[in-house]
């Protein structure tokens, strides 16, 4: 396969850390020393499918395709409003598709697998031509606004790409680890009342150093391997669109990869982490800087909850 078209959208209001100041026992320094994000963007009326909606005209606009060409819709969410209608239901009405649609996640790796999954539907001979991949997410719902080890790093936003046949997808790998003591995103709503299992928190809980030295080794583990499929080295890579959870996993990787920050896309201090969104919002960053190249090697890569990660090697074509 490869990208045909690109989309981001963030809700307007925006929360600085100075606004979080006043919220938790925190400061802007703290914040942008210890995370890179100064400020995120958090949904007042929007859900995470309103957002996916918009990502998506946008991307379809960029492919300049309309929503009747597509013939799969996979998204990515982990804070979709509902189980049924499935968000990948509510995005397929909102854009006036007709195509079957379904949800998927790995947390804030999910839009790598959708991709990847896209790519196995394109390869199948099955008639999948045009897919169009979303990463939606609201992350401010599941957040504890009182614990600033996490509320401090998250934002809302959501990220699309339209996918079609091509060469352009080089190599790929997934990894996941079933592992719920390093970071637990719940969905439990305590309604059944035969179940016994009793759940000690309904928010997001990261065990911080554990998640940091998680992520930095398997980004530099996933891109070279994925480097290593695609049969070039790692200096070869014009650009990497990471996950964008934390500055210094990105400085870490950069150095332990030999990788230039230059050739990073870093947009956490404008949107924070947006877990699954967060790498199709980069990539879209990347493109309307207008600096991508017919031949650009570029390597995307995601590290998250499940525990779970992913990497890709793509050749940008326009």
């Amino acid at each position: 396969m490869k990208i045909i078209g690109t989309g981001a959208y963030v809700p307007e209001k925006i929360i600085t850390n100075d606004d979080l100041s006043t919220m938790v026992e925190t400061s802007d320094e703290w914040i942008t020393q210890r995370v890179g994000v100064k400020e995120r963007r958090v949904s007042v009326n929007e859900t995470a499918a309103d957002f996916g909606a918009e990502a998506a005209k946008k991307a379809l606009l960029s492919a300049n395709i309309s929503a009747e060409d597509l013939d799969l819709i996979i998204v990515s969410t982990i804070t979709g409003e509902t189980l049924c209608p499935t968000t990948a239901a509510l995005i397929q009405k909102a854009i006036g598709a007709t195509c079957p649609a379904f949800d998927m996640q790995s947390a804030c790796s999910g839009f790598m697998f959708a991709l990847d999954t896209a790519d196995s539907f394109i390869s199948s001979g099955k008639g999948y031509k045009n897919v169009l991949v979303v990463a939606t997410e609201r992350m401010s719902k599941i957040l504890d606004w009182t614990d600033r080890s996490t509320c401090v790093i998250f934002g809302d936003g959501a990220g699309a790409a339209v996918v079609t046949e091509g060469d352009g997808y080089l190599a790929s790998s997934l990894y996941t680890k079933g592992d719920d003591e390093v970071l637990y995103i719940p969905s439990c709503t305590k309604n059944s009342p035969f179940f016994e299992k009793e759940y000690a928190d309904t928010k997001v809980f990261m065990n911080g150093s554990e998640t940091f030295n998680f992520a930095v080794r398997k980004i530099v583990d996933d891109i070279k391997e994925v480097a290593e499929k695609a049969g070039i080295s790692v200096s070869d890579i014009d650009y990497i669109v990471s996950h964008q959870a934390n500055i210094r996993i990105i400085s870490y990787a950069s150095k332990r990869l030999g990788i230039p920050m230059d050739k990073f896309v870093v947009d956490i201090d404008k949107y924070g982490n947006t877990s699954s969104a967060s790498v199709p919002m980069a990539l879209d960053d990347l493109v309307k800087e207008g600096k991508l190249k017919d031949g650009d090697i570029i390597a995307m890569c995601a590290f998250g909850g499940g525990l779970s990660s992913s990497a890709c090697i793509i050749k940008w074509s326009k």
